[in-house]
């Protein structure tokens, strides 16, 4: 596998927003990483997610950097960061790292949203979102649905829809097979649809944003002091350890959903 992309993917993900990369997860990987979450979901029971934000019709987990060095890994997939890169330039950092299971039989999904309700700024976009597919993403089950170009409207839906939980006349799914990992510039309109079947659907959203910006979920205050101590110098300037601006930037976040209060 190689860590760059093909010029036909970044202009995919330039015009539309995303780009699905088929396969990109090794089989040994996504199994590893299916056994650690279910694992994880047993464990934490009704607490799970509890870090983060509780979401109805889904379960999720958070600050899963924290619980499996198999998400350390995942990380810094280097698929991922080139994708990652190429939206937001080469400064980046991870924002935060959550498992989100659709529950089946639900009746409905997420309104239309961007992270963090996040606007391009003078130096563009800042967040960057990849989706990792541990389930095969269908038709029926909960897959994202997106809006095409919208990561150049600099707008947010509930700014400017009178229903973000209404069909969009240009709205597409995003399915694909178990493996497969979605890059999404985050200012893409995008929401989870209600899963239909009588199975859960199972993603990993490992979530990234520019290294001027805060994180979703301050990793430094979040992971136990003896995780941090094992990380490598890579695994650490990724997770912005050892950056004194991120401290000031995200000790303090106020804004860290695009929807969920």
């Amino acid at each position: 596998m190689h860590s760059d992309m093909t010029d036909l993917q970044r202009r995919h993900l330039d015009e539309h927003g995303f780009v699905l990369l088929e396969s990109a997860v090794a089989p040994a990987l996504l199994a590893e990483l299916r056994t650690r979450i279910l694992e994880l979901y047993e464990d934490e029971g009704d607490r799970a997610g509890h870090e983060f934000k509780t979401e109805a019709n889904a379960t999720r987990l958070a600050n899963l950097v924290d619980k499996g060095d198999v998400f350390q890994r995942a990380i810094v997939l280097p698929e991922v960061l080139a994708g990652v890169r190429h939206v937001l330039g080469d400064s980046i950092k991870l924002s935060s790292l959550n498992a989100r299971s659709a529950d089946p039989g639900s009746e409905a999904g997420q309104p239309l949203h961007v992270d963090m309700s996040a606007v391009p700024d003078e130096r563009g976009y800042w967040v960057c979102n990849t989706v990792w597919m541990l389930d095969d993403f269908t038709p029926v089950n909960g897959a994202t649905r997106i809006v095409p170009g919208s990561h150049r409207w600099g707008t947010r839906p509930q700014d400017v829809l009178e229903d973000p939980m209404a069909n969009h006349p240009d709205e597409v799914l995003l399915t694909g097979k178990a493996g497969s990992i979605a890059i999404m510039n985050a200012h893409l309109w995008h929401g989870g649809t209600a899963n239909r079947s009588s199975s859960p659907r199972l993603a990993l959203h490992a979530f990234y944003c520019r290294r001027d910006k805060p994180q979703q979920q301050y990793q430094k205050a979040l992971l136990r002091p003896e995780v941090q101590a094992q990380l490598s110098s890579e695994m650490r300037h990724v997770l912005a350890l050892d950056d004194p601006l991120n401290d000031e930037l995200s000790a303090n976040v106020t804004v860290r959903s695009g929807f969920m209060r």
